[in-house]
């Protein structure tokens, strides 16, 4: 069973930055899709940004949100850049099949 691990969720004021890393127990291809969710307090989850293994991307955000991976494709990472208190959820990322635990990030005004 495939696993993913979040990290580098934290607490950070605003306008300041976080560089979220997703890491995969999958081995041996590149996922088609590699993406990131986040959900906030009585909100549903929703799409944050996404990278395919050719490279292709899509924000919610692409003026301050920037996703990437390794060339493996066992850890993509989300760099937000310019954080608002609206950006406080926990963020998900997923290769279209597991997901993992979450990450909380908080922005504080």
């Amino acid at each position: 069973q495939v696993q993913l691990v979040e990290s580098g969720g934290g607490s950070v004021q605003a306008g300041e930055s976080l560089r979220l890393s997703c890491v995969s127990s999958r081995s041996g291809f590149i996922p088609k899709v590699m993406a990131w969710y986040r959900q906030a307090p009585g909100k549903q989850r929703e799409f944050v940004a996404r990278i395919t293994a050719g490279g292709s991307t899509d924000y919610l955000d692409p003026g301050r949100f920037t996703i990437s991976r390794d060339r493996a494709g066992k850890t993509w990472y989300l760099q937000m850049n310019s954080l608002k208190p609206e950006d406080t959820a926990v963020y998900y990322c997923t290769d279209g099949a597991a997901w993992g635990q979450g990450t909380q990030v908080t922005v504080s005004s």
